[in-house]
């Protein structure tokens, strides 16, 4: 591994590439906050996906691509004397040491449970007038059910039992069949939500991601029913001319591989 001052020299020989762009590159020199949000956005999912992946090389290389990002921005903030990368790395630097009074002050943790809890007491003494300020609003809507999920129990808001929750589930999916049965529309998708985040909130009691538990399937789906497409393509048949018969064989296979 890199000495503290290999780390820095590397750092510091990003930043001065990050100056020569913004000075000679006419693309990074049109770049804006707008414009580079989306491709933050995509590039965190690749982030996300190397994760998923395990794959530790390309987790490094996508973790590059988002540090050029906060370079790039801070770059951008220099330049109208908003912030420069050290407001910004000065920035998390407080804030990571008002939030971890078990480590910077006299606080005492049991476990870290009680540290996610202090955590949220303390974004409350920011100045913070909900817990749920925090989850961003253009979160998908899992991943934002998850977040908010995670907030509300910081602050003593949660079931005590994975079994209530499970009861829960059933409750709301018994709801959902009776607005089925009724077929109207908007009530059906609003008990359809409900399910959904009551099992979001099963999976938080499970100690699973449901994010990452729904991504693995996605991508089980995907390679059985490519393996599908393999072997239907081998007997020289398209999908659509198969029994859904024929089309079992094939994928029960695709699962014992």
């Amino acid at each position: 591994m890199n000495s503290r001052e290999q780390q820095l020299n590397a750092f510091n020989r990003l930043l001065d590439i990050m100056d020569d762009l913004r000075a000679k590159c006419p693309w990074d020199q049109k770049q804006t906050f707008e414009t580079l949000r989306h491709l933050t956005i995509e590039e965190t999912y690749e982030l996300g996906d190397a994760i998923l992946n395990n794959d530790v090389n390309e987790i490094k290389k996508e973790l590059g691509d988002l540090l050029l990002h906060i370079v790039f921005y801070s770059k951008i903030g220099s330049e109208t004397n908003d912030f420069d990368i050290a407001d910004v790395a000065h920035e998390i630097c407080e804030k990571l040491i008002f939030r971890h009074p078990h480590i910077y002050g006299d606080v005492t943790v049991e476990d870290e449970e009680e540290v996610k809890q202090n955590w949220e007491k303390l974004k409350l003494k920011e100045g913070k007038k909900s817990v749920l300020e925090g989850v961003p609003k253009s979160l998908p809507a899992l991943v934002k059910a998850t977040r908010i999920q995670d907030k509300v129990k910081g602050v003593g808001f949660d079931w005590e039992e994975p079994h209530q929750v499970w009861d829960k589930v059933q409750e709301e999916l018994e709801e959902l069949q009776q607005e089925v049965e009724k077929n109207e529309i908007d009530k059906i998708e609003s008990e359809f939500g409900d399910v959904l985040f009551s099992l979001i909130n099963y999976a938080r009691f499970l100690k699973i991601n449901p994010e990452d538990a729904l991504e693995r399937t996605n991508k089980k789906f995907i390679k059985r029913f490519q393996y599908l497409e393999k072997k239907a393509s081998e007997i020289g048949k398209a999908l659509s001319e198969m029994t859904l018969a024929e089309m079992d064989v094939f994928w029960n296979e695709a699962k014992k591989l």
